[in-house]
């Protein structure tokens, strides 16, 4: 290795060292290379294999490496949605000196996808709105925190499942500013305007390579964003006012709240001097309510849709199966031991690639009402299980870790296809399927 590599990690691995730094990466060998769907980036970007794991290498400067990997340390520590940051290296040079870019190393996030990967054939127009409502909830996320992001787009996020819907995860901070005091509105319209072009633009892409269905409109889509920004903006941190009266809506509000996935830190409520009126608005602490009940009863780390759809089959049992003498910690250990666990246990070794274990579960759950509904029974869950396995599982594509053909080339089918589970289920219907059977 030439030169006196600089390394900056925020997790010690001394397989770093092995890594051939002093070649530009373009150049590196096939045996370093993890071949893995990638969206467009403005920097060079290569997936890595290393200690087990991969990672993701960025060629840039070392100024803006560093930036972006302590926005990301932040954003972290802060709960958001990212990519984990593992380290920054200068001091490259080459074999004859020449000094070469740093790079910023993030950790692949597992069962996470690009949007580019997320069909085959054609992108139909609900799972584009699916993505484009999950990057909607991340920008809310990001700007309550006071994060302007300044390059909003599909290419800068991650993808993964999540219980029907999907989980968006910022991937690119290069252009993003923390601001203590909050963002402006102005600063805010500012990102809501480059996330609805940017995406016209990608989906746009995407028409005229072909590659979405015939009903597609990529700038109806695109001006989604906008909407269900401003609704969910509008929501959590907007003021609402009622008559004295009507003083339940308080606790309406809040529980509206918790269903979008958030907790709050305290309430501002003011009254008008003849006390008739009530004006509440709520102070958004964090995301994650459902997230953080089924961590806290089972120890089970899930996306928030998933953490609620576990969570209600928990309910659904402690309902039918409770005891007078447990309380719900008990009751939960008892389902995790008796329902959950079994059923991850059942996944064969070779499919467990496939898909995360909460999401597994989710899925699981709507093909035994499927078959209920279909046989008119109520199907027994280890007989649901060894279906599911042999109908649907074993004929996904892995995405813990989504490997390439050959060519480089991404054509297997990774989203919806007709037959598949998710394309007959509705995500609007009710959360417990138990209670249509």
């Amino acid at each position: 290795m030439s030169g006196s590599l600089n390394i900056q990690a925020a997790m010690v691995d001394p397989a770093l060292l092995d890594l051939p730094w002093d070649l530009p990466l373009q150049d590196w060998p096939d045996e370093n290379i993890a071949t893995l769907p990638k969206g467009i980036s403005r920097h060079l970007v290569r997936f890595v294999n290393l200690s087990g794991y991969v990672i993701a290498v960025k060629e840039t400067s070392d100024d803006l490496a560093r930036r972006e990997y302590e926005m990301l340390r932040t954003l972290q520590r802060l709960e958001i949605p990212c990519v984990e940051p593992v380290a920054v290296i200068a001091g490259r040079t080459d074999e004859n000196g020449a000094p070469l870019d740093s790079v910023l190393v993030t950790r692949h996030l597992k069962f996470s996808l690009p949007y580019r990967a997320l069909f085959s054939q054609s992108l139909r127009p609900d799972t584009a709105t699916r993505l484009v409502d999950a990057l909607a909830l991340l920008l809310v996320r990001l700007h309550i925190i006071g994060f302007f992001w300044g390059d909003v787009s599909l290419s800068n996020t991650l993808f993964r499942r999540d219980a029907g819907s999907f989980a968006a995860h910022l991937v690119d901070a290069e252009t993003g500013k923390l601001y203590t005091g909050g963002l402006s509105n102005g600063q805010r319209e500012n990102d809501l305007e480059v996330a609805r072009v940017n995406i016209a633009g990608e989906l746009m892409d995407l028409e005229a390579g072909g590659r979405v269905a015939d009903e597609f409109d990529a700038l109806e889509i695109s001006e989604r964003i906008v909407a269900q920004y401003r609704t969910l903006w509008k929501e959590l941190t907007g003021w609402e006012t009622f008559p004295n009266q009507e003083r339940w809506r308080i606790n309406e509000r809040v529980d509206r709240l918790n269903e979008l996935g958030f907790d709050i830190e305290e309430l501002v409520i003011k009254t008008d001097e003849s006390g008739t009126q009530v004006r509440i608005q709520p102070k958004v602490v964090d995301a994650g309510h459902h997230q953080r009940r089924l961590i806290r009863l089972t120890g089970i780390d899930a996306q928030e849709n998933q953490a609620r759809r576990l969570l209600n089959d928990l309910d659904s049992y402690s309902a039918a199966f409770g005891k007078p003498h447990l309380d719900e910690e008990a009751m939960a250990h008892e389902w995790v031991s008796t329902v959950f666990e079994p059923v991850v246990r059942a996944i064969p070794k070779d499919l467990k690639g496939k898909l995360e274990p909460a999401e597994i579960f989710h899925q699981l759950l709507e093909h035994r009402w499927f078959m209920s509904q279909n046989q008119s029974r109520d199907v027994p869950l280890a007989e649901a299980v060894s279906a599911y396995i042999d109908d649907i599982l074993r004929h996904r594509r892995d995405e813990a870790m989504m490997i390439n053909p050959a060519t480089g080339m991404f054509t297997a089918p990774i989203d919806l296809r007709p037959g598949d589970l998710e394309a007959a289920v509705d995500p609007a219907d009710g959360d417990d399927w138990r209670s249509k059977v």
